[in-house]
């Protein structure tokens, strides 16, 4: 589905991404960890058209995405839940998915399909997203991607700063999402347990490269990879 081949990225003259290659395949999770600073964001970056790569290719479906727009690329089927979550304050929660509509696709994420995965928001329909908790503001920002009708769907540290509870019913969503079969899923997270426990398939970076692509239990057992690149038993 999304093919992400020897891919470099600049900030300026800073050369932060130095060669990334990845895959995310339909109805799998791909998760991609390193250490703060690793160039996690800015691959996610670099995917959507944010931070366009200066070298490398990023395909989607066979089609390159590297010289489009991040709508065109948006309106390909690839969604994005940015790190940070990026609500607007003073929008409320109708509004949020109101205006993430992709009418060039068919609707399937329908409002009550929305809410049928996350009822919070379907209680906080008419807040505004100023006076939403941090776990709603997550799942609003999940909900506002899933408006879109991506095929692909990019997720940059949806978990973070969460409590417990919210933390698992953002991963509940998640698995559920790739049981439907068809939505691929990148998601940046930091937290090994939750890797090993979602992830089909697992990218590690440090400082710019991938050090380690391998399945989950390959990654359990490299104590090395853990302790210099994600930062276990530190």
């Amino acid at each position: 589905m999304l093919a992400v081949r020897d891919i470099h990225t600049y900030y300026g003259d800073s050369y932060i991404i130095q060669g990334v290659s990845l895959d995310v395949v339909p109805g799998q999770i791909a998760v991609l960890m390193g250490r703060n600073g690793a160039g996690k964001t800015t691959t996610i970056r670099s995917i959507i058209g944010l931070t366009p790569p200066r070298r490398g290719s990023v395909t989607y479906n066979g089609e390159e995405l590297t010289r489009l727009p991040t709508h065109e690329i948006a309106s390909r089927g690839i969604g994005l839940v940015p790190q940070g979550r990026r609500i607007f304050a003073s929008l409320t929660v109708r509004e949020h998915l109101a205006a993430a509509t992709n009418h060039r696709r068919k609707e399937t994420w329908t409002l009550e399909r929305i809410f049928e995965v996350f009822p919070r928001l379907g209680e906080r329909l008419n807040q505004r997203a100023v006076h939403l908790s941090g776990g709603e503001q997550s799942m609003l920002a999940i909900a506002r991607a899933l408006r879109t009708e991506p095929e692909c769907l990019l997720m940059d540290e949806p978990t973070e700063g969460l409590a417990p509870l919210f933390v698992d019913i953002v991963l509940g969503v998640v698995q559920g999402l790739r049981r439907s079969g068809r939505l691929g899923i990148l998601i940046v997270v930091h937290e090994l347990p939750i890797a090993l426990a979602i992830a089909d398939h697992v990218y590690v970076m440090g400082k710019g490269r991938m050090v380690f692509d391998g399945l989950p239990h390959e990654l359990g057992q490299q104590r090395d990879i853990q302790e210099r690149f994600i930062g276990v038993g530190v």
